[in-house]
């Protein structure tokens, strides 16, 4: 991703959060702590310094609010005044352990390996010392003072920044962008300005940002113990020194410095929740524009449910940032109770437009949709689905929390969406594994998922779906990495699901014959486009597109001669960004012609039920293998 464009979601992210309550009081307490600073010493610098015997160790009164010390100068102005002298200090030193963690952090990724060994080292030692004790070794060292407490604080910050950022360095150091720069030979200081800081610079400023408001506490307590700001200077720290021996006569001046220092130090942290909101998945959302809006054209109107059509969606787009779409205006209708299978190869954007139908695209995607509708609900307004929907994911592991039971797990979900009592949830949660045909059900929902086999697993995740009574079922690649005795047994359950509950069904597959078997109609993708519409039963010869074709014929089936190669598919599907005018088949079409490089064809209908986005389809009859046979025979020999 260009780093401008990077830079720029970065401002409007931070501008979004600022706009917020939590952004609205940070940068309200940072703007009056710097007219603080700035204007205090201008207006009040005479008044704290005036001696006045006849007002000594005075109590709060109109005349000086927090009293006065033992020299009958006024208390509030000297705690104004130290505003100044305290934040200088205090950011003075933060520059020092930020700018000494950078260094050491990223040192061992580009030092040699001897030396990176020894930095790190050096560090993890460094950081088991205890902190407050490593503070003051430091400030002995460096003798009393304010300079020498700026260093001792400063240092004392390097040893954490320096492990968070060898640690943020060393998850980056093995990427491929960063190997190929040594390769080219990328010098070190380049290395590291170009590759590994902006990598690493939301948690870097984070840490920093929280880490500034510790570097104030602890400054001000190296005042208070004597060892930081002497006089005739003063800081909070210094002025809560003094006045601690009067804290039972007049408290409010013993306890105003301290006041200052905790409130500034909230403010620090202010700023660095603002970050971390600004720079990650909690920013603000600004609402998307859909294509249509940005053309002036409003919108189509909410999702009727007519027709049978459970899920209806037009124009859907999933794009990230730089413009780069990887969802590129797709339409779809699943009816209810129908089986669709969605097709391609990878990158095609299968699973994207699942995920955009269940609100879960990843950040900083974002989805837009001229249509979207869910069983007359209209998602664009609302995308929550609650249990009418059950999502199966390809990897079930990375559904279940490997440190809780499987029963557990489940039974969450009916006491989150359904308002189920414990044990209720947990009764159904032990039907549902029952339901799904996972033996001893009681024992199983003790276990964790290490204990379940793959197929398993993937059979828990199809019961967690089961808990509630989903009209929609998106199984994104259920069967992968599965061997074909427990896949056959996965298909059945979900056949078996649909016919008890009625539900819909959107399976997301590169296997044509797994697609043959559960669906009625199949949708093919390329490009994160659909770029044909068809009944499952016309893969035979009736696909009319090229890249269906070219994705039948890479199909083995039990007849196919062992002695021929399969077809292939030449080149490789484009990127997201990379696709321009034109079909985005053509480069690897064998039937493209000047029309096809120059104009996209838009999804037409080609007869009933059949829809085709190509300028020169293939004729109806057609030879070629049946993907309908390959699941027929399949389903002959299992």
């Amino acid at each position: 991703m260009p780093h401008h464009d990077h830079d720029s979601s970065l401002r409007r992210r931070l501008g979004r959060t600022l706009r917020t309550p939590i952004g609205v009081t940070a940068l309200t307490a940072c703007l009056l702590v710097a007219l603080v600073a700035v204007l205090g010493p201008v207006l009040l610098g005479d008044r704290a310094a005036q001696v006045d015997t006849d007002a000594i160790n005075q109590g709060s009164s109109a005349a000086h609010l927090l009293g006065t010390d033992q020299l009958g100068r006024d208390i509030a102005a000297r705690v104004v005044v130290a505003t100044r002298l305290t934040l200088r200090l205090t950011l003075m030193a933060a520059v020092i352990g930020v700018g000494g963690g950078l260094l050491l952090g990223v040192a061992p990724a580009v030092v040699g390996r001897r030396l990176g060994r020894l930095i790190t080292a050096t560090v993890g030692v460094l950081v088991a010392f205890p902190g407050l004790l490593f503070l003051l070794f430091l400030a002995t060292i460096f003798g009393v003072g304010s300079t020498g407490a700026v260093f001792a604080v400063g240092l004392a910050m390097v040893p954490p920044m320096a492990r968070l950022v060898q640690n943020l360095t060393a998850s980056i150091a093995g990427s491929d962008y960063v190997a190929a720069a040594r390769i080219l030979g990328v010098g070190r200081f380049r290395m590291v300005v170009r590759h590994l800081l902006p990598n690493i610079a939301e948690p870097s400023v984070l840490f920093a940002t929280q880490a500034t408001g510790g570097i104030l506490v602890a400054f001000s307590g190296l005042s208070f113990l004597g060892l930081g700001v002497q006089p005739p200077q003063y800081d909070w720290g210094r002025l809560l020194n003094e006045q601690l021996n009067r804290i039972f006569v007049n408290p409010a001046a013993a306890l105003a410095p301290g006041a200052a220092v905790v409130l500034t130090g909230l403010m620090f942290g202010l700023v660095g929740e603002v970050l971390a909101q600004a720079g990650g998945r909690r920013a603000p959302q600004a609402p998307e524009t859909t294509p249509q809006e940005e053309l002036g054209t409003p919108p189509e109107p909410a999702v009727e449910h007519a027709g049978g059509a459970l899920v209806r969606a037009r124009d859907l787009r999933v794009t990230f940032p730089g413009g780069r779409q990887a969802v590129r205006g797709i339409s779809l209708d699943i009816g209810a109770g129908e089986a669709v299978g969605l097709v391609g190869e990878s990158g095609s954007g299968k699973s994207l437009s699942a995920l955009a139908l269940a609100d879960l695209v990843p950040h900083p995607g974002r989805v837009s949709a001229g249509a979207l509708g869910f069983d007359g609900h209209d998602l664009r307004a609302d995308p929550r689905l609650g249990t009418e929907l059950a999502m199966v994911f390809q990897d079930p592991m990375a559904s279940l929390n490997p440190a809780l039971r499987v029963g557990r797990q489940l039974a969450e979900v009916a006491e989150v969406h359904l308002g189920a009592s414990r044990a209720e949830a947990t009764a159904r949660a032990v039907d549902r594994l029952d339901a799904v045909r996972i033996a001893t059900p009681g024992r199983r929902a003790r276990q964790r998922p290490h204990e379940y086999s793959g197929g398993m697993r993937q059979r828990a995740v199809i019961a967690m779906g089961l808990m509630g009574k989903p009209k929609l079922i998106i199984a994104d690649e259920p069967t992968t990495a599965l061997d074909v005795a427990v896949q056959r047994q996965v298909l059945d359950l979900l056949a078996e699901v649909r016919e008890e509950s009625g539900a819909a069904l959107l399976l997301i597959s590169h296997d044509l014959a797994v697609v043959a078997q559960v669906c009625e109609r199949v949708l093919v993708m390329y490009a994160g486009l659909v770029v044909e519409n068809l009944p499952v039963t016309e893969l035979l010869g009736g696909a009319a597109h090229p890249y269906t074709r070219a994705l039948v014929g890479a199909v083995p089936t039990m007849t196919t001669d062992r002695g021929r190669e399969l077809a292939t598919i030449p080149g490789r599907p484009p990127e997201p960004g990379e696709t321009g005018a034109g079909c985005p088949f053509a480069a690897r079409c064998e039937r493209a012609r000047e029309r096809c490089h120059e104009d996209t064809p838009e999804l037409t209908d080609l007869g009933p039920g059949r829809q085709v986005a190509c300028w020169y389809p293939v004729g109806t009859a057609a030879a070629g293998r049946s993907v309908a046979t390959t699941a027929h025979t399949a389903k002959a020999t299992s």
